[in-house]
């Protein structure tokens, strides 16, 4: 079975300063306007001090260095579409609040070529290199078809 176009070790990061607009946007899209997000006088008075950058958010950075990995592999020449067949073991083990640095690294661990899936470790750092949240990602690896005229 031939190899799939990536290798384990292969690594890639994104970063992005979180902003309010990053955040009520997210809220406006989803719905999701807990006060943990939205009400900075509701979270002066919880441990977290002000607002908080929604889990799910993080989970859509961890999806863009998904999606990074697999840009490079159709830039190598791929054929084949990989597809995401889901996040495990997502942690959120630290707030990212509202001006946050994060950075996000994507790692693949293992790589099944008989089952054309790889994992990936994913891990979100904030500016002081603190972890703020992972996961495992999986990706399945499908043939190309040919195009029809």
């Amino acid at each position: 079975m031939k190899e799939l176009h990536v290798s384990v070790g292969e690594q890639v990061q994104f970063s992005k300063t979180v902003s309010e607009s990053d955040v009520y946007l997210y809220a406006g899209v989803t719905g999701d306007f807990s006060v943990n997000h939205v009400n900075e006088k509701y979270m002066k008075g919880t441990i977290y001090g002000k607002r908080i950058a929604h889990g799910a958010l993080l989970i859509g950075f961890m999806s863009t260095t998904s999606t990074m990995m697999i840009e490079r592999s159709v830039a190598r020449g791929s054929d084949e579409t990989a597809v995401s067949l889901g996040y495990d073991r997502i942690r959120f083990l630290k707030p990212v609040y509202f001006g946050d640095t994060v950075t996000v690294t994507y790692t693949v661990e293992k790589i099944d070529t008989s089952s054309r899936r790889s994992w990936s470790k994913v891990e979100i750092s904030n500016q002081n290199d603190e972890l703020v949240a992972v996961g495992q990602h999986l990706l399945k690896w499908t043939p190309n078809q040919p195009a029809h005229r």
